[in-house]
């Protein structure tokens, strides 16, 4: 199923999910990435830090980005090329991460789309940046 082409794409344009942080996402993510960092995964190693209990890895949230970004807006058939993130707030069990882009820019020569993407959680940034993706054109 093809996503949008880069002809139905216009400035702030927008698109989001939303996903509940489970453990289980949380060991699931570990086992993939292999970041098995303590932090993460133990909740007594995790107590004892300034968080003081397990979070998300960070990547994972930005997961949730390629994931509106793969089958929102743009959609399926869009490849990413790029992103930056910086994150402002732990991810915990059980937080529902809001995960959000927002077309910005539209370069028509070589069908690329820049993106300010975000995540929040209880409306609060968790984490943000801006991705850039090449969009298939319709007329291609």
């Amino acid at each position: 199923m093809p996503g949008l082409f880069f002809e139905d794409l216009s400035l702030d344009q927008g698109a989001e999910i939303a996903r509940t942080v489970t453990a289980a996402d949380i060991e699931a993510f570990a086992q993939v990435s292999g970041d098995t960092n303590p932090l993460h995964l133990d909740e007594d190693y995790a107590r004892e830090t300034p968080f003081g209990r397990r979070i998300a890895h960070g990547m994972l949230t930005g997961a949730y980005i390629s994931a509106v970004l793969g089958t929102r807006l743009p959609g399926p058939g869009a490849v990413y090329l790029s992103q930056s993130l910086r994150f402002r707030r732990p991810v915990g069990i059980g937080d529902e991460v809001v995960a959000q882009v927002v077309v910005r820019e539209l370069d028509e020569r070589r069908g690329h789309v820049t993106l300010a993407t975000s995540c929040k959680v209880g409306g609060k940034v968790v984490a943000d940046g801006e991705a850039v993706v090449m969009v298939p054109k319709r007329s291609a």
